[in-house]
């Protein structure tokens, strides 16, 4: 009975470990909708609540300045291949964070079996696996992992440097940091530039309101109804450029950061990994290295992953 009641237990861990979660892609792709919808909304609905007419706040000529002058200035100060990265990104947050409890399992899953085929054949069993990975029918069974390309050429140079035995530990934990800061540092200047649109959106409003009320200047001695509609088309440019900057750009910027620091902490897991196998430790212990990277409200526990890749070994 106590077997069974064990086999059971195993059993339950193993579908834990392979199922993951689910939630990770649909409900951060929720949260971004509807904190965007919240955001306009709400404003939308207390100024018409405070008897506000929702046309009035229509000022193209308002749009034109702000979204041309943010648009120019991000074209001047971002590099296109920042340029290209930041849709990427911002393409990513509708589809969701990747990196769930399923995308970690699955990782932790390759990397034993992968230090476990170096421990049954030895080293020159990987060669061909680091030397093609995308050609590899072993890292194909694993195609959350397969689909990120800076983890399999990460794991890949590594494993090289690996085999090769021309590089001790100590030197091979700073040639993977060295990767890991450089590909991270990369990977921020998309926030970066976002966040720094931000800041710039209040000033251009200002601009934007300025120009506004040198049109107003311009219609003094007219029909007061008339300078009024202007001073409140310049007013529009103002409260434009604040909402955009704290109510798009910047939440944006935030939401993209912490999609970089996720692919870093996948990264960091496979690292711990990697340098835990190269001083020859069981592949157990590499992949618990690994674990203890994962952020805790997606981590697997240890019981859940040693019963599972014991189970699955068998």
């Amino acid at each position: 009975m106590e077997r069974d009641a064990r086999s059971r237990h195993g059993a339950r861990a193993q579908r834990a470990f392979a199922d993951g979660t689910r939630r990770g892609k649909g409900s951060v792709r929720m949260l971004v909708l509807i904190g965007t919808v919240i955001v306009f909304g709400s404003i939308v609905l207390g100024f018409t609540m405070a008897g506000g007419e929702l046309m009035a706040l229509v000022q193209v000529a308002e749009f034109v300045v702000i979204g041309g002058a943010g648009l120019g200035a991000l074209m001047v100060a971002t590099p296109v291949p920042v340029l290209k990265q930041m849709t990427g990104r911002l393409m990513g947050l509708l589809k969701g964070s990747p990196y769930n409890q399923a995308t970690y399992n699955e990782l932790l899953k390759m990397l034993y079996d992968l230090f476990m085929l170096a421990r049954r054949e030895g080293m020159v069993a990987l060669e061909h696996h680091a030397e093609h990975p995308y050609k590899s029918d072993f890292f194909r069974k694993y195609p959350r992992f397969a689909a990120n390309h800076h983890a399999v050429e990460f794991l890949s140079d590594t494993l090289k440097v690996i085999i090769s035995g021309s590089v001790q530990p100590m030197d091979l934990a700073e040639m993977m940091e060295i990767d890991l800061d450089t590909h991270h540092s990369a990977s921020s200047k998309v926030p970066a530039a976002l966040a720094k649109i931000g800041d710039a959106m209040p000033g251009f409003g200002i601009v934007a309101a300025v120009l506004g009320v040198v049109v107003t200047m311009g219609a003094i001695g007219g029909e007061p109804e008339l300078i009024g509609r202007k001073v409140a088309a310049a007013l529009v440019g103002t409260f434009l450029g604040v909402l955009l900057a704290y109510g798009f750009f910047l939440p944006l910027a935030a939401a993209v950061e912490d999609q970089v620091n996720a692919e870093h902490r996948y990264l960091l897991c496979i690292q711990g990994a990697l340098l835990a196998f190269a001083r020859g430790d069981a592949p157990i212990t590499a992949v618990e290295f690994a674990r203890r990277h994962v952020e805790p409200n997606v981590r697997c526990s240890f019981a859940e992953m040693e019963q599972a890749l014991k189970k699955a070994g068998a």
